[in-house]
């Protein structure tokens, strides 16, 4: 078991949470072990940014974003699933490049293209 610390992003997030949804978040955070976060097939993502793990939890609507970092889970960003700043996360592109990705119409046009689908 470890102990779970959260940045100021994800806990604001988190204290906006239902009683309910926050229980169930801590329960799947505060159930992760050693061998679950080294297994390859256990429904949780895992990258490395500036030489740093980052491991991404699915839960629902969001997507916890942590590191371990000794006896500690470290929730850097709790997002909701498809917005644009958990596709940044994801792509490795800093948040503030979202502006700049906005401006492409090539991003504009990949969006309107999911719509048609």
């Amino acid at each position: 078991m470890f102990q779970v610390t959260f940045s100021d992003q994800s806990l604001s997030v988190l204290n906006s949470l239902s009683q309910a949804e926050q229980l169930s978040l801590m329960d799947k955070l505060s159930s992760l072990t050693n061998s679950i976060l080294s297994g390859a097939d256990n429904g949780i993502g895992r990258f490395q940014r500036n030489g740093k793990t980052f491991y991404r939890l699915r839960l629902d609507e969001l997507r916890i974003y942590f590191e371990k970092i000794n006896i500690a889970l470290h929730c850097h960003f709790i997002l909701p699933k498809n917005s644009l700043n958990d596709f940044l996360f994801r792509c490795k592109m800093p948040a503030s490049e979202e502006a700049v990705l906005e401006n492409h119409q090539s991003f504009w046009d990949y969006l309107e293209s999911l719509a048609k689908k």
